[in-house]
């Protein structure tokens, strides 16, 4: 979450916001797996492990085989972790990153043709003539180090705020790649399409402007831009069963939600939330619906601070089979929900409250495993008992 008075602490500290990533291997001994308990779901019962810990914020995972994982850590840091040899690498040529506030190394996910090309997108914060943009990036793992880093798209996003960056990334399978940006904690930008601020985009994988994105030929809009009226969407996850995309973002005090994306539509943000003022206990907007945006398919008041989302997709915990899962944040817990095949919201769980972490990024291992880090530096592991 943020508000006036995070930025207002912010602002003080501007020259310590810059990340040198230095060049050097650094090699760590893993825990083995620890914490480990056992919970019950949807009647399946469930192994949760620690299976890596002393990381900074693990802002982003993805899997680049069966057994290694990629970590973003917010503080700028790009870890490549061996999960069964126990050990993890700071991977080399990281570029700048700019590190203020809810910024920094964001996301990464690995491309639909990875096997092919080697490409692994990321997200994170450039300065931009002293302010911050999100930047969607791509990059190839070589050993120790990133390879032939390509700046996509530096987007029209910067403000002197540290707040609201987004940002997560999807892909659709045929060839497009989608990126989340937030606000930038000014509310203005969530309605005005000449600037990604608050938008959801669409590009082709090389980063070039797919023909029929819904804004190319209107005039004065930015083409990048697939749907807009976003406050802060930190989940983004496509459904490759109902070809349809989702994503989930924070409301301001309450109000957070879940939405089906689709293509040139208005979320709202900010002439309508189901979210408060942080300063009283006033109304955001001017209601909660206005014809010709839309309404989300769920929304959490109070908030709980969504940090990622994945749909999940195995057989391997086949009760959670094309369920959303969402790490929760401000009430430290995983959330599941099911949805049916119109795209409702039939049904949610909390798991894991005693855990008493903030999840923050989920992904899915080949083995239909669900792997989920926490803003203490931990990843988790949650596998079925066999």
């Amino acid at each position: 979450m943020a508000g006036s008075i995070m930025n207002f602490i912010n602002r003080p500290f501007k020259t310590m916001r810059y990340l040198f990533c230095m060049g050097y291997l650094l090699f760590f001994s893993l825990p083995a797996a620890s914490s480990t308990f056992v919970a019950k779901s949807a009647g399946m019962t469930l192994k949760v492990e620690q299976v890596a810990a002393g990381l900074g914020v693990p802002w982003g995972l993805t899997f680049i085989s069966a057994n290694m994982l990629l970590v973003t850590e917010r503080s700028g840091s790009v870890r490549l972790l061996d999960l069964d040899k126990g050990t993890k690498v700071t991977l080399k040529n990281v570029p700048q990153v700019m590190v203020d506030g809810q910024g920094g190394m964001l996301d990464v996910a690995v491309s639909p043709d990875y096997e092919k090309t080697g490409w692994v997108y990321f997200t994170y914060v450039k300065e931009v003539n002293g302010e911050g943009a999100t930047v969607l990036s791509r990059s190839k793992v070589n050993k120790d180090k990133l390879s032939q880093w390509q700046d996509l798209l530096v987007t029209q996003s910067a403000t002197d705020t540290g707040y609201h960056f987004g940002s997560r990334i999807a892909f659709d399978g045929k060839g497009h790649v989608f990126f989340s940006i937030g606000d930038r904690g000014e509310r203005p930008n969530g309605q005005d399409l000449t600037n990604h601020a608050g938008t959801i985009i669409r590009l082709n994988l090389d980063g070039s402007i797919p023909e029929d994105n819904p804004f190319v030929k209107i005039k004065g809009a930015l083409p990048e831009i697939w749907s807009y009226g976003h406050r802060n969407p930190q989940g983004l996850a496509y459904d490759f069963v109902y070809k349809r995309l989702w994503s989930n973002e924070h409301g301001p005090r309450g109000g957070d939600e879940i939405n089906l994306i689709v293509a040139g539509a208005n979320y709202g943000w900010p002439v309508i939330s189901h979210g408060k003022e942080y300063w009283g206990p006033v109304a955001v907007g001017e209601g909660t619906h206005r014809k010709g945006m839309q309404d989300p398919v769920k929304v959490y008041t109070p908030s709980i601070a969504p940090g990622s989302l994945i749909i999940y997709n195995s057989d391997s915990l086949p009760a959670w089979k094309g369920n959303l899962l969402s790490g929760a944040l401000k009430l430290r817990h995983l959330n599941r929900v099911v949805v049916n095949n119109a795209g409702k919201a039939i049904r949610e769980e909390r798991l894991f409250e005693t855990l008493n972490e903030r999840i923050r990024a989920l992904t899915q291992s080949r083995q239909g495993w669900v792997y989920f880090s926490t803003d203490s530096g931990k990843i988790y592991r949650i596998r079925p008992v066999l």
